[in-house]
């Protein structure tokens, strides 16, 4: 391929996905109930708010975090890993522009998307991440006995906190879904538009919700 239709091909890769993250953003404005960020961010602050109401959910609740907090541990994880695999990958690219002192003079499709690849995998490591902080808190505050005086101070952090950890965890899953368009693009320019399309359409079947579900 030409380098034109290279770039072109770069900036359709990483376009496709911003344009759809711009529409779904829109539409959560628009109908919050239907979009399953929205909608996931309030049953789990309803969760919370239930067996904070019930005695004797305490270790129920611990548990249901505990399955949380290692899916958060896992994706936080798969990206460090990616991450290392990534840096190993982009070093040799790097070593002739920062020994020139120019990095725009060497920039092309493949350096510019393997850097967006880094950038994404950090992005995600950094949400799942941040995303087990809050559970890890959510996890303290669940433990403590329904009805505590304890409890009921730090009732309202326990509803923020989840609700909190639950879009990070979303967030750290989703930048590690976006990292497939990146990697096609790597393997040949034409597989990075078209991965990011199939990859559209699978999260825009997972992130609407029906009314009335």
């Amino acid at each position: 391929m030409n380098p034109s239709a290279t770039w072109l091909a770069a900036l359709l890769t990483a376009a496709i996905p911003m344009l759809y993250e711009l529409v779904l953003w829109w539409s959560q404005r628009q109908r919050p109930e239907q979009v399953a960020r929205t909608a996931h961010a309030n049953l789990r602050e309803e969760w919370f708010n239930a067996v904070s109401s019930v005695p004797g959910s305490e270790i129920l609740a611990v548990q249901t975090l505990r399955n949380s907090l290692m899916s958060a541990t896992m994706i936080a994880s798969t990206a460090a890993i990616g991450l290392m695999g990534a840096a190993s990958l982009l070093a040799p690219s790097l070593h002739p522009p920062l020994e020139a002192g120019s990095l725009l003079q060497y920039v092309t499709p493949r350096l510019a998307m393997e850097l967006l690849l880094m950038a994404t995998l950090f992005a995600s490591l950094v949400y799942s991440v941040m995303a087990v902080r809050y559970y890890n808190h959510v996890g303290f505050i669940v433990s403590m006995p329904v009805g505590s005086a304890q409890r009921g101070v730090w009732a309202a952090s326990g509803g923020v906190y989840v609700r909190r950890a639950g879009l990070l965890y979303g967030w750290g899953l989703r930048h590690l879904i976006m990292v497939a368009p990146m990697l096609g693009f790597i393997v040949h320019p034409l597989a990075g538009p078209a991965a990011a399309v199939l990859v559209v359409v699978a999260l825009w079947g997972f992130d609407r919700i029906a009314p009335g579900h």
